[in-house]
């Protein structure tokens, strides 16, 4: 992009051309910085996921394979395997934005209940994925599983 904007600022004759030249770079800086930071993310999610994972007796593998991460991610959650069509929902466009929402928080708020956390830890989840995955799997809470109601 560096090399670009001399030869736009020659062939323009004023510093326009220069000027969107280094807006440009910048833009593309920017872009490569925010991508980087979504690989990042991406991978602490799946360390994460895979601790927790392995903590309540599944194969941490299988956060790398798709679709079947979402199986194991919901036999952790003690929810039944065909939950996993549950987000196909999102076909209907703002219903479907809605449903697959709902669908999250109640998986994460699940998964946070089978290792003794509370609500507090299911929003945390929700919105800070990357870091309350790290805790979760990394911390102190045992998996618990579901608990019988208490008589």
């Amino acid at each position: 992009m560096h090399t670009l904007t001399p030869l736009l600022a020659q062939a323009s004759g004023n510093n326009d051309a220069a000027a969107l030249g280094a807006l440009l770079a910048l833009i593309a800086g920017f872009g490569m910085i925010l991508v980087a930071a979504i690989v990042v993310m991406g991978i602490v999610t799946l360390i994460g996921m895979w601790k927790v994972f392995t903590k309540a007796g599944q194969p941490g593998w299988a956060v790398l394979i798709p679709v079947y991460n979402i199986i194991v991610l919901l036999r952790v959650a003690g929810l039944p395997w065909y939950w996993v069509f549950t987000p196909l929902i999102v076909v209907i466009p703002l219903l479907g934005a809605i449903a697959y929402l709902v669908w999250i928080v109640w998986v994460h708020h699940r998964i946070s209940t089978n290792f003794g956390q509370g609500v507090g830890y299911t929003i945390g989840l929700t919105l800070l994925g990357p870091i309350f995955w790290l805790i979760l799997g990394f911390g102190s809470s045992k998996y618990v599983g579901e608990q019988p109601a208490q008589a």
